[in-house]
């Protein structure tokens, strides 16, 4: 039986190596697809994107390749990644060549909400700040100059990116959508988690992993095995709860 892929967008400044380690811990039937936007790691030296139908639009050519010896495809994304793996399940809900099983966002409002706490046009150390106190969360390479010098043009970007963001249709998609966030998650509550329930004519399901708006940093199994569960829930195919 061909697996399913579980193709994963990152959240803002991060590559598709934060992924790596979810290849070993994969429940059986999952093959993780991390998506490698441009500007960082191996790509560091293209030009980030700051528009995000133009980021999914690159996504959908990378991983249009992949999806062939694959069963159906599901899409994750955090935060940034979730508008995202939003506008990526749009394209490959129209285009295929496999079918859209789910789409899982976390940490992520709505699609139609704004973004309204910016941190675009700020000075590094405003910015840097600002960034900081929305996730709650700093990684340790931005405790170093030399890389914090390389991440900076890709942070500001992503966030650019983000803050910009508008959706490109207005039509909801036909797959399920489960919503994700922290129990402790101070950037997104749970009624902005609900909001994703607009986003599709399917089911809606939502659930809480522990930590905050950066949980899945420490909750990556916890993640896969909750969109194993529901893939394999036989109650998939009907009405859930909102």
């Amino acid at each position: 039986m061909q697996p399913t892929a579980l193709i994963c967008l990152p959240f803002a400044g991060a590559g598709a190596s934060f992924f790596k380690k979810w290849h070993k811990d994969a429940p059986e039937g999952l093959h993780i697809t991390a998506i490698q936007l441009p500007g960082r790691e191996e790509r560091f030296l293209d030009d980030p994107l700051t528009d995000a139908s133009a980021a999914a639009e690159e996504a959908w050519e990378r991983v249009a390749p992949e999806l062939e010896g694959s069963e159906r495809a599901v899409i994750f994304g955090h935060s940034l990644g979730a508008v995202l793996a939003y506008e990526l399940a749009h394209r490959i809900a129209d285009r295929g060549p496999v079918p859209l099983e789910r789409l899982v966002v976390s940490g992520s409002a709505g699609p139609r909400t704004p973004r309204t706490n910016r941190a675009t046009g700020l000075s590094d150390d405003e910015f840097l700040t600002r960034v900081r106190g929305f996730a709650g969360y700093s990684h340790q390479a931005m405790q170093n100059p030399e890389m914090l010098e390389l991440l900076l043009p890709v942070l500001r970007a992503d966030v650019e990116m983000h803050e910009n963001y508008r959706p490109s249709t207005d039509t909801p998609l036909k797959a399920p959508i489960t919503a994700l966030r922290g129990t402790d998650d101070d950037l997104v509550d749970a009624a902005q988690t609900a909001q994703w329930a607009d986003a599709t004519t399917a089911a809606f399901t939502t659930a809480e992993l522990p930590g905050g708006h950066m949980y899945l940093t420490d909750h990556g199994p916890a993640v896969m095995r909750l969109i194993a569960t529901q893939l394999n829930d036989t109650h998939d195919l009907g009405a859930a709860p909102r």
